[in-house]
């Protein structure tokens, strides 16, 4: 009996916690639509309210109308999705690799790339600037689309030699069999049956990107090529925040990540546990 109750009570405890941490999570993120909506004169009224007194899509017009955010959205896209098949395209055919082939160092090299996630990416900055300016890349996509694909690419190869050493050997035994290369093997019988890993990798490499703003703040200087990371900094004037337009202007950017999560979530979540637990 005095199990069941103290059963019962650490359930409704556990509800209570994970309620107050639900709060504390969507709180933010309901002062984020909520102030997207209002006026300016709603904005700054005192007391602030919560709600706004009235619904209005000024902000949303405007950062279109009077912001280069559609310029931002576009560099964004440009360079995310760019780096994105760059990488997952680099990661597939390394993981693959690494799962066929036994060669000296394997080990060492896995133990590399998993590192590599743990050193803080601000360490970069200025080795990465130098690099950049040294090639003349400095305020171009392209040093964007470089350094997006140089920061996902280690741990995209170790989520897709997880998958890939997950899917038996003996497929790759029976293409050859069938007179398939190496190459025809992978492309036509495993890289098919990855593709949940693929899903993972790409949703990974793409929301990386997306919200990365220290380097594309220094790598990048005018409004023709900032991503849209920056050109909602860019938002903040010198003697005013128009908060409203600053929301709008995220809650927008949001979209392209809830989407993906929308339709790859699945693909997501099969794609980490598979290359986590097969073996």
């Amino acid at each position: 009996m005095a199990s069941n109750v103290g059963g019962v009570a650490f359930r409704y405890f556990s509800y209570a916690v994970l309620s107050a941490a639900l709060v504390v999570v969507l709180l933010p993120l309901m002062w984020l639509i909520s102030t997207a909506f209002k006026d300016d004169t709603d904005l700054f009224s005192t007391p602030p309210s919560v709600f706004p007194e009235q619904f209005t899509f000024e902000s949303f017009l405007r950062i279109w109308t009077e912001y280069p955010f559609l310029q931002y959205f576009q560099n964004s896209i440009i360079v995310v999705l760019s780096a994105t098949i760059i990488a997952v395209g680099f990661a597939s055919f390394a993981g693959y690799g690494i799962a066929r082939f036994t060669f000296p160092g394997r080990g060492a090299f896995l133990l590399f790339l998993l590192m590599t996630q743990m050193f803080p990416s601000i360490l970069l900055l200025i080795p990465y600037y130098s690099i950049m300016q040294s090639l003349g890349l400095i305020n171009t996509l392209l040093a964007l689309i470089v350094t997006y694909s140089t920061f996902t690419i280690p741990l995209c190869t170790w989520m897709m030699w997880g998958f890939f050493k997950g899917i038996p050997v003996e497929l790759d035994e029976a293409a050859s069999i069938d007179g398939l290369g190496r190459l025809g093997a992978f492309v036509r019988i495993i890289l098919p049956l990855g593709l949940p890993g693929l899903a993972a990798t790409a949703i990974y490499a793409f929301i990386q990107g997306w919200n990365e703003y220290v380097f594309a703040l220094v790598l990048t200087q005018t409004d023709d090529v900032r991503p849209v990371s920056v050109g909602i900094g860019n938002l903040v004037g010198e003697d005013r925040i128009f908060w409203n337009d600053l929301m709008a202007a995220s809650l927008v950017a949001l979209i392209p990540m809830l989407l993906i999560f929308g339709f790859l979530q699945r693909h997501l979540i099969a794609g980490l546990t598979g290359g986590s637990v097969k073996g």
